[in-house]
């Protein structure tokens, strides 16, 4: 299956617009439409768990370690964490191939970084 994306509530909507742009087919809620604003990173974690959506996230310092905790309990369809000093045009890009040329299934449970 396609991956699912979840933008968290820190995620630059440029790239997410962006991406959209590049690929419309692409599945991905920005923050306001999986209802991940304003609530913590646990919460964040369950409502994407919830929809199968794989959370796309800029905060690499926290994250990878709520993840860790999180699927001690419940199974995450992961977390891709993607640099803030990367391009936009190449997380873009990243982001588009993880999209077109991996399953789902492959990221379960697992923290996975941009770029590539």
């Amino acid at each position: 299956m396609t991956p699912l994306f979840q933008a968290d509530a820190d995620f630059n909507q440029k790239i997410l617009l962006g991406l959209r742009r590049r690929e419309p087919a692409v599945d991905f809620r920005d923050a306001h439409e999986g209802g991940v604003i304003g609530i913590d990173d646990w919460e964040v974690l369950r409502i994407a768990a919830a929809s199968g959506r794989i959370l796309i996230s800029h905060d690499r310092r926290t994250m990878p370690g709520h993840l860790a905790r999180f699927i001690e309990v419940e199974s995450s369809p992961g977390i891709i964490i993607v640099s803030q000093d990367l391009d936009i045009g190449s997380a873009i890009e990243d982001l588009l191939i993880i999209w077109a040329a991996s399953d789902a299934a492959g990221w379960s449970d697992r923290v996975g970084f941009v770029p590539l």
